[in-house]
C-alpha cells in the first residue's frame, strides 16, 4: 500500500477507513472520481468503488496530517444536517431519499466517521484532537467532486447519538433530526436479525454500553439498548435542539415539515416520491409497510421487557414532537 510523499491532492479520493496503529491515526484512502454516494449505506459504495481495476492496483495510506492538509488546501462543504436515529425506524429511507437529489452529498453511517468521533474511548489523548479530525474528515467528504454538489447530509450510526453534544459544539448551528420507532417493533427487528449494537461486546467503546452493565438476556438486552438510545434521542431533542421525527411520518415529513431543515422545495417531490416507492435498504423492491406485521409477532414478555426499558422516554419523545407539530 503506497504513502503518499509527494504534495497533498486528493481530489476525486474518499477516505474510507481510520484507525488506531502503534499509536498513529492512519486514513485508507479510495478513488472515487466523480461517483455519487447513492447506494443505502456508505460501505456499499466503497464495495462498488474497489472493484475498479485503478483501486485494486493502487491505494493511498496516510496519517490524519495529510487529511488535515487537504482541507487548508480544498475546504469542502460543511454539513447541512445531522440524521441520529434509534435503528430500523426509516432513517435509511429518508438518506436514500435525500441522495436521489442531485445537489446532495449524503454520507450514510461512514465508517471512518464513527471511528473519528469513538476516537476518545481507545485513546484519551484523541480527545483533544477530535474536533480538528472530524471536521477535516467531513471536509474531504464534503468535495465538490462533480461540480455540482450543494449540501452535505450526514446519516450517523445509532450509537453515535451519545457523541451529539461534541458535533453540537462542532457545528452549533447544524439541524439535527431524531429519527425514532415505536420501540416494540425496532426490538421485532433487532431479534429477527441483530444490528452490531444488539450483540453485547460487539460494538466496542461507546455511550451505549456501560461497563457496570449485568448481564441479560438477549431479549432484555435488547430492550435496555433501545430504550437508552430512546432517552439519548429525548436528550437531544430537549437539550440540543434535536428534531423529534416518527417513522409513522415517513416518507411525508420529508417534503413537510423536515423540508426547510434540509432544502427539500416542491421541485424535488416527484424524485422523493419515487424513490420513497422502493425499499430502502434493497432498492430494487417496491416498499413494503411491516409496522402491524412487526407488532402481531411480539409475544407477551418482550411487551414486558420494552415497557420496562423503553416505553417511557418513547412517550415523552411522541409528546414532545406532537406538541411541536
Amino acid at each position: 500500500m503506497a504513502s503518499m510523499n509527494r504534495a497533498v491532492d486528493f481530489a476525486g479520493w474518499l477516505p474510507i477507513r481510520t484507525w488506531l496503529s502503534a499509536g498513529q491515526w492512519r486514513v485508507d484512502w479510495c478513488w472515487f472520481g466523480e461517483q455519487r454516494l447513492s447506494r443505502p449505506f456508505f460501505r456499499d459504495d466503497v464495495e462498488q468503488a474497489l472493484r475498479l481495476p485503478f483501486n485494486q492496483a493502487l491505494r493511498r495510506e496516510t496519517g490524519l496530517d495529510d487529511l488535515l492538509a487537504w482541507q487548508a488546501i480544498s475546504p469542502g462543504l460543511a454539513p447541512s444536517a445531522f440524521i441520529f436515529h434509534a435503528s430500523r425506524c426509516g432513517s435509511t429511507l429518508l438518506a436514500q431519499m435525500l441522495a436521489g437529489l442531485a445537489p446532495n452529498i449524503v454520507l450514510s453511517e461512514p465508517p471512518p466517521l464513527d471511528r473519528l468521533l469513538r476516537a476518545h474511548y481507545l485513546a484519551p489523548e484523541a480527545a483533544a484532537h477530535q474536533p480538528r479530525w472530524v471536521a477535516a474528515l467531513l471536509s474531504a467528504y464534503g468535495q465538490r467532486r462533480r461540480g455540482d454538489e450543494q449540501r452535505l447530509l450526514i446519516k450517523l450510526d445509532a450509537w453515535n447519538l451519545f457523541e451529539a453534544q461534541f458535533l453540537q459544539a462542532l457545528y452549533p448551528q447544524v439541524p439535527r433530526l431524531f429519527l425514532y420507532r415505536d420501540p416494540l417493533e425496532i426490538a421485532v427487528s433487532q431479534l429477527r436479525q441483530p444490528g452490531l449494537q444488539r450483540v453485547p461486546g460487539l460494538l466496542g467503546p461507546s455511550g451505549l454500553e456501560r461497563p457496570d452493565d449485568p448481564p441479560l438476556s438477549p431479549q432484555e438486552h435488547t430492550c435496555r439498548m433501545i430504550g437508552r438510545i430512546l432517552q439519548g434521542g429525548l436528550q437531544l431533542c430537549l437539550q440540543l435542539g434535536g428534531v423529534p421525527v416518527n417513522y409513522s411520518e415517513l416518507p411525508d415529513a420529508l417534503w413537510g415539515r423536515l423540508a426547510p431543515l434540509v432544502g427539500v422545495n416542491a421541485a424535488d417531490l416527484p424524485r422523493l416520491q419515487e424513490v420513497a416507492a422502493f425499499d430502502a435498504k434493497q432498492p430494487s423492491l417496491s416498499f413494503s409497510a411491516d409496522s402491524q406485521g412487526k407488532r402481531e409477532s411480539a409475544d407477551a414478555a418482550l411487551r414486558a421487557a420494552i415497557e420496562r426499558w423503553a416505553d417511557e422516554p418513547y412517550a415523552r419523545l411522541e409528546r414532545l414532537r406532537l406538541r411541536d407539530a
